[in-house]
């Protein structure tokens, strides 16, 4: 049978008393990492400078009490070593290690230790007392709401980040070790296991310092948040913790641990090969963002996973402020001074009124291919010199360049309709560079792009509703409910990046990419319109052209690690089209308004009815009163709002 342990009702409830409780009850309460045991200290007792109060909780790892501290009149915790357990040099060394390593830190989502020293023989450290319940009560075995587990998981990325920064590893985060203040605070708790990675002041360089032996060859950490790394009993890094932390943060959206087995054992092998189910299929009001933040998190392989507790926050941060019942959008980006550039120069190569819908480089890079409709006329193909202020217009009839291979072959679509915003679908054919009539060859497809040998094509088309990625031709590697657009090769022609929407028929969608075994990987969350899309010459990032609210797109980079910076803007939307292999960028400036145009019943003037720049007209009411449309302006956030207005052109009103 169990033994018990005593638990003041200042943290249970109500004031100083003793209730019992099982010991499974305290491993799922006590904040201090301790189960039932023997008490040897009792109230009224002192310690160091500390009035013991009474026990909290007891266990393998020492006995904690709540002590007062009469110097400045506040209750803390102690945690004491009995002196049964002074000469296992390994109790030793994780009580020591616990007090070096959380008393390197200084920040409110971890644990602060106030003192530490040696009493008749028992080691003890003293840490701020806490009244509320560990993060495992809290969750109660069911899920918790969106917003609140957001809201914890940045506190708890921010603590983790503070930890990484000072080379301090945890490497047994658990649900047991995150404690939740009655005030909502969220504390990291028992850095009993952790590796330090970076000398402290004394030591040598490159000094390590670990509970017992840590390095390959002994498993630590707990079973169901340990990283396949340390199932492995490989070397582990901070990775390894925010492996532990998108499997906290899955169990506390769906109630459920992320990795479970009926043994130990089952456990371990899920984790080195079994993904849990996805989020968003058990509760539909859990975000594609959110599920695609823990997705990232729990990665086999460290090097897929976030790079930083830093970057992992920000990611976060940028979805907290939103309704956890609706679509989640972008999150903030990491700070770009570390890759910091000069300020871009922009060199005009166009200047008619019209919208060109492509434009690419060709293998030299000195010439670009364009396709533009001016002043009201067709759509045609034009080739140009940036030193020559005059563009030739080449012999294909209607035609939209899609791609130019390193052997001087175009890829083009003819046939054109508007499939999506931004996004055409028609009939792919090729045709030489100088000359030549083209050779259709696939239909309904939307982007094209040639392989690195110019031998093979990746495409992208809609197929009965569902968006699709092939390559080569006819090898479908992806496929989605919304659709897919600006797909590209990466330089050495290993891995595609492209725009992937979650709905059809609009241009909202998240940078992702995808190695040739099909497997996709998410490198930001979703934007309010996503045109353009080109990998730098040496693979390192893919640019794209996105904007967070409204349609006024910047031109921004992630790297295939899901670093995200932004590199350039200016007034109006962008569209990048190509990349050159020196580094130059060719894109467009688009200045574009959807209106609404329209006249009151018995009225003879046509009057505009539109309200911002983006009024996209839905119905008109049967007597001709009303219009019923949405609008979507970076002056109105990032999601579209339902309007309706007069057709006297009375006031907008908002609907939601």
């Amino acid at each position: 049978m169990p033994g018990k342990c005593q638990w003041y009702r200042s943290i249970a409830g109500t004031g100083p008393g003793v209730s019992n409780l099982t010991a499974s009850r305290c491993l799922a309460q006590c904040p201090y990492d301790t189960l039932a045991a023997t008490m040897s200290l009792h109230p009224g007792n002192k310690i160091g400078a500390y009035e013991i109060l009474g026990l909290i909780g007891a266990g393998g790892m020492g006995e904690v009490y709540r002590a007062r501290d009469p110097r400045l009149g506040r209750d803390v915790a102690v945690k004491v070593l009995p002196a049964a357990l002074a000469g296992d040099p390994d109790r030793v060394r994780r009580f020591e290690l616990e007090a070096r390593a959380a008393g390197r830190l200084n920040h409110p989502n971890i644990l602060h230790i106030y003192d530490v020293g040696q009493h008749d023989g028992q080691a003890y450290l003293v840490t701020e007392f806490l009244d509320g319940e560990t993060l495992r009560d809290r969750m109660g075995g069911a899920p918790m709401p969106v917003r609140k587990a957001t809201e914890l998981a940045i506190a708890f990325a921010h603590g983790l980040a503070a930890a990484h920064e000072q080379g301090i590893v945890h490497r047994d985060l658990k649900p047991e070790n995150l404690f939740v203040t009655r005030d909502g605070r969220l504390k990291i708790l028992d850095f009993g296991l952790a590796k330090l990675t970076r000398p402290e002041a004394g030591e040598g360089t490159g000094a390590t310092v670990h509970a017992s032996d840590t390095g390959q060859g002994t498993v630590w950490g707990t079973v169901g948040y340990m990283s396949p790394e340390q199932v492995r009993a490989q070397s582990v890094d901070h990775r390894a913790d925010i492996f532990a932390f998108g499997a906290i943060l899955y169990e506390m959206l769906s109630g459920k641990r992320a990795f479970r087995g009926e043994s130990p054992a089952d456990t371990m092998s899920a984790i080195l090969r079994e993904d849990p189910p996805d989020l968003t299929i058990a509760d539909k009001e859990i975000p594609l963002a959110l599920e695609r933040i823990v997705r990232h998190c729990i990665e086999k392989a460290p090097g897929e996973r976030f790079r930083s507790a830093h970057d992992l926050a920000f990611q976060l941060e940028g979805l907290s402020g939103l309704s956890g019942s609706g679509p989640l959008e972008t999150a903030k980006e990491e700070a770009p001074a570390a890759r910091a550039t000069n300020a871009a120069k922009y060199h005009p190569l166009t200047y008619h009124r019209g919208l060109v819908y492509s434009a690419r480089f060709t293998a030299d890079g000195a010439t670009v291919v364009y396709s533009a409709a001016w002043d009201g006329e067709e759509l045609r193909t034009y080739m140009k010199r940036p030193e020559s202020p005059d563009a030739i217009p080449l012999m294909i009839p209607s035609a939209m360049i899609a791609s130019i291979s390193r052997t001087g072959e175009m890829a083009v679509v003819t046939n054109q309709e508007m499939a999506h915003n931004g996004v055409w679908v028609g009939t792919l054919a090729l045709a030489p560079l100088f000359g030549g009539a083209p050779r259709e060859v696939a239909e309904k497809i939307q982007s094209v792009d040639f392989d690195p040998t110019g031998q093979h094509l990746l495409i992208t088309r809609d197929v009965e509703g569902r968006g699709t990625i092939e390559y080569p031709l006819g090898n479908v590697l992806y496929e989605t409910k919304g659709h897919v657009s600006f797909a590209r090769l990466s330089p050495d022609g290993t891995r595609i990046a492209f725009v992937d929407h979650p709905w059809v028929g609009d241009d909202r969608g998240a940078i992702a990419m995808l190695d040739l075994e099909g497997r996709v990987k998410t490198l930001t969350e979703n934007w309010s319109s996503a045109q353009g899309l080109a990998w730098t010459p040496d693979g390192g990032e893919i640019w794209y052209t996105a904007a967070s609210s409204g349609n006024a797109r910047e031109l921004r980079a992630v790297t295939p690690d899901g670093v995200r910076r932004s590199v350039s803007g200016f007034p109006g939307m962008m569209r990048l089209f190509d990349i050159s292999k020196d580094g130059r960028v060719l894109l467009s400036r688009d200045n574009i308004r959807v209106g609404i145009y329209g006249k009151a019943p018995g009225e003879t003037r046509e009057r505009d009815l539109a309200w911002l720049d983006w009024s996209l007209l839905r119905q008109i009411s049967p007597d001709g009163k009303t219009v019923f449309f949405d609008e979507e302006n970076e002056g109105i956030g990032p999601n579209y709002v339902t309007c309706v207005r007069g057709t006297n052109g009375s006031p907008v009103i908002r609907l939601g």
